[in-house]
């Protein structure tokens, strides 16, 4: 699919506010609502995967953001699916990476305090089984947190 300018005036400004009507976003970009509707449908059927809020994890009591990497025994397909289907299961589980290097997945994990992080990012982890190696950082500060993609 092909993604001209427009689209990406579009996709720029959902990605600001999602709950913009599509009246607002014609306005803005200087359509027709009927041509800015048929666009935003296009798009949302092949581009856009959802729409979310963006919550702040303090205010939830999600004080500790971890990194953690996962080394495999077994490298099988059968066993990389099964690790990936588990840590899928698992909501304080932000992302799973399957990367290159010394380790086989990065995970992002987010939890209330180093005893739920023992209990989830450790000892769930570990029981899964087929886990070599466990390697965690733990966020001191962040930086910067994007929702938004360069377009």
């Amino acid at each position: 699919m092909e993604i001209d300018g427009t689209d990406r005036k579009i996709l720029r400004l959902i990605q600001e506010d999602g709950r913009l009507t599509n009246a607002e976003i014609a306005t803005r970009i200087g359509l027709s609502q009927p041509a800015c509707w048929k666009r935003l449908k296009r798009l949302e059927a092949t581009v856009v995967r959802s729409y979310n809020a963006a919550l702040d994890p303090q205010a939830l009591g999600l004080g500790i953001f971890a990194f953690v990497n996962v080394m495999l025994d077994n490298h099988s397909e059968k066993a990389m699916q099964a690790f990936e289907a588990s840590v899928t299961a698992m909501p304080n589980v932000l992302c799973c990476h399957n990367i290159s290097g010394k380790y086989d997945y990065l995970l992002q994990i987010i939890v209330p305090d180093m005893e739920s992080f023992h209990r989830i990012g450790i000892r769930q982890i570990r029981e899964l089984g087929n886990v070599k190696e466990i390697y965690t950082g733990f966020s001191l500060k962040e930086i910067k947190r994007s929702p938004s993609f360069p377009i």
